[in-house]
């Protein structure tokens, strides 16, 4: 899955994970065991945990190694000290010694204490005591009497040495409570250290998976970020600014919450189920079949949940996407909804679309809460079972309680570890979706490149740019556009001139003019910058070449000041406030009580549209660039601001190639060169005369917002045949 893809990096982190995960897990299933023995041993058998007493009476070693052999009594002998002035003796031996005499001694101890409740009792305890029978003199019979028992798992001789135990201990004087509270408190102790010590292996991994899992979200917002900026127009049309902003908020936080989940509960689940499997196979109770039946009935569950809840999460993110498509609109166009009055339908468009997604999350969510009841159901009735079956084996003496209840621990943590799974599993598929679309995104290439560094051309320095842009045929063409937008398009934009760009809507005069900082490549054809295709031309430094103003303009959040030193932030004071001279700024700046240092919101929508067009405009003009491109960038300022504005942009940037793109005559009939634009091609050039003259496209739009007496045409031109009598004079003014 690609979501375990960005875990690569964080090797060291997931095996600390496993370490620390491996480590509870085993602390955890060790505590159902020291709780068995606290209950079996503690409670059950008062205390005493092993058939080889601590201290024993003479008389009572004596008839237990009646039926022990010559070579297995001599090693309890020298394990036990001299009786002392009572007779009792005191186990010194190891706990080696221990291990290797505890079977022989606890048959031998079974087999007298079941003598001892019958009616020979007492006779064996007068033949040994006088002496008529040597130690061993019964060992023969040993495995005979043991058979007898009918003892198949060694319980029944168990239970029987403890008791005959107990009873020496009362012949010894042994203070029997004193055994069983120095059990329960020893062993309570060991619970309580193992409990710490699962707990601190737990604080440690859920440490380790939030910062692992909030550093992976990190670095790839950073990732994500950085390659989004240098995508070209082209790869923001295909992702869309909204699903963008998914990507990088929602789906990385789908990831970031998956990677704790499975640096923390993943891991864990396989190792505390396994662990507990092991633990129960190694308990023979004969009821392992209750576990394989809920194992079985989990499945199924999954299976039905997985069917129906995969399909809902594979289409929710796109769902997220549309939900906040449509709320950006909403808010962007706030302005226009509210001029024609149309709130109530953006609100059911919204609605819609919130519908949608809140009946697909209602869906997935159903299922989710219907496994919780189904992983409860079978988790009760196998308790019920195993609580059953157990007690039949607890009243036929084959079975301990706490063995029992150890053993319904561990088989509970099997059906956890199951649903764990089970949830972690229903989730998966959505944080895979969000992983898959942020991988997306980070596989693909902006398709403007910069140039390889053998081929790259760089003039900065003392020689620098000139400032020469040239169109060498140039045709463009869309992603998946059927025909070009522009075709075979020839021009020279030289410093000190101003080359001017006009034509009807969507004739392509901004797709023009955001081929020269290369906000798309060229289809065919060539554009050089003082001779030098601009392909072959580090992207930084181009564009530190050029000034450009875009159509739509844009000011970041910050201050007047850090907004028109956005392009060089160690530029001096001096040099912001001539730009902002140029640009007709200074009068709005000087009026705000701070200045330069007033607040600009995000946007720039706590300024006019006119005041936002002129910091954009001195924005460009303070890099002082060698090429200068202005993309309809007057069309907010008046009469006055713009002709101002004009001649102290011809007075400040005589060394700079200027290309305005405008919709306004007024704006580009002195420019001295004027291209007209209709359907991607090149249909007119020249002067604001020449082009009356000769360019039937330019006359129109010229009648379309100039009066006659404007146009300074003869008669015959006003009456020409090239202008459609259907042109109203007058227009934008």
């Amino acid at each position: 899955m690609t979501i375990f893809r960005f875990l690569r990096a964080h090797k060291l982190n997931f095996l600390i994970a496993l370490v620390l995960l491996f480590a509870q897990a085993n602390f955890e299933l060790t505590l159902p065991g020291i709780m068995s023995d606290i209950v079996d041993v503690g409670i059950g058998q008062g205390g005493i945990a092993s058939p080889v007493p601590e201290q024993i009476g003479s008389d009572d070693l004596s008839r237990v190694e009646l039926f022990l052999t010559d070579k297995e009594a001599a090693h309890i002998e020298s394990s036990y000290s001299a009786p002392d002035a009572s007779g009792v003796r005191t186990f010194t031996g190891t706990e080696q010694d221990r291990e290797t005499i505890e079977g022989p001694m606890a048959e031998a101890e079974a087999i007298v204490y079941q003598v001892d409740q019958s009616a020979s009792g007492d006779a064996l305890a007068d033949a040994s005591g006088a002496g008529n029978l040597a130690s061993g003199s019964l060992s023969d019979l040993r495995g005979q009497l043991i058979e007898k028992l009918g003892d198949t798992d060694g319980s029944l001789v168990r239970s029987r040495a403890i008791q005959y135990v107990e009873q020496a201990y009362r012949d010894a004087g042994v203070d029997l409570g004193r055994v069983q509270s120095d059990y329960l408190v020893r062993q309570g102790l060991i619970m309580l250290g193992i409990a710490l010590a699962s707990a601190a292996c737990a604080i440690l991994a859920a440490l380790n998976a939030s910062r692992t899992s909030a550093t992976i979200a990190r670095d790839l917002r950073h990732e994500l970020f950085e390659h989004v900026l240098d995508y070209s127009p082209a790869e923001m049309n295909k992702f869309s600014a909204a699903s963008l902003i998914t990507r990088a908020t929602n789906d990385i936080q789908q990831i970031q919450m998956v990677t704790v989940m499975c640096l923390r509960i993943v891991l864990f689940a396989p190792c505390m189920g396994l662990g507990a499997v092991v633990r129960v196979l190694s308990t023979p109770t004969g009821m392992e079949w209750i576990l394989v039946v809920a194992i079985v009935a989990i499945a199924i569950a999954i299976g039905v949940l997985m069917g129906a809840t995969l399909p809902k999460f594979k289409i929710m993110q796109s769902l997220v996407d549309r939900n906040n498509l449509v709320a950006r609109e909403i808010l962007t166009g706030i302005m226009p909804i509210r001029a024609f009055g149309r709130q109530q339908y953006e609100e059911e468009r919204y609605d819609r679309a919130n519908r949608e997604l809140t009946a697909t999350y209602i869906f997935t969510n159903r299922c989710m809460t219907l496994l919780m009841p189904v992983m409860m159901i079978v988790m009760n009735a196998t308790t019920v079972g195993i609580v059953w079956f157990g007690a039949q084996g607890v009243d036929a003496g084959s079975l301990q309680v706490g063995t029992l209840m150890a053993y319904i621990n561990y088989v509970m943590q099997v059906i956890m570890s199951f649903m764990i799974l089970t949830m972690i599993s229903v989730m998966l598929p959505r944080a895979s979706v969000a992983a898959d679309r942020v991988q997306e995104v980070l596989d693909t290439a902006t398709s403007i490149r910069d140039p390889e560094p053998q081929a790259r051309v760089s003039r900065e320095g003392d020689e620098g740019w000139r400032g020469v842009v040239e169109y060498h045929d140039v045709t463009f063409s869309y992603p998946d556009a059927d025909v070009p937008t522009l075709e075979h398009i020839s021009f020279t934009a030289e410093p000190g001139r101003t080359t001017a760009i006009i034509g009807s809507t969507g004739c392509g005069k901004s797709t023009l003019v955001q081929l020269i900082p290369r906000l798309y490549d060229v289809t065919e054809g060539a554009i050089t910058l003082d001779g030098v295709d601009i392909r072959t031309i580090d992207l930084a430094e181009l564009r530190r070449t050029i000034g450009y103003v875009p159509q739509q303009r844009m000011l970041f959040s910050g201050t007047i000041k850090s907004n028109i030193k956005f392009g060089d932030e160690a530029m001096d004071d001096d040099a912001m406030v001539e730009a902002a001279c140029i640009a007709q700024a200074v009068e709005f700046i000087d009026a705000k009580p701070e200045g330069y240092d007033s607040p600009i919101s995000q946007g720039g929508s706590n300024v006019s549209g006119g005041q936002n067009q002129r910091l954009s405009i001195a924005r460009a003009l303070a890099i002082h660039p060698k090429v200068l491109v202005f993309d309809d960038s007057f069309s907010a300022l008046d009469y006055k601001t713009d002709a101002t504005l004009r001649a102290e942009l011809a007075r400040s940037s005589a060394g700079a190639a200027i290309i305005i793109v405008a919709q306004r005559i007024a704006t580009i009939m002195h420019a001295d060169e004027i291209l007209v634009l209709d359907e991607g091609r090149i249909v007119g050039r020249g002067t604001h005369e020449e082009l009356l003259r000769t360019c039937p496209e330019y006359l129109e739009i010229a009648k379309s917002q100039l009066s006659e007496s404007e146009l300074g045409l003869a008669g015959g031109y006003a009456g020409d045949a090239a202008a459609p009598a259907s042109v109203q004079k007058g227009g934008e003014r």
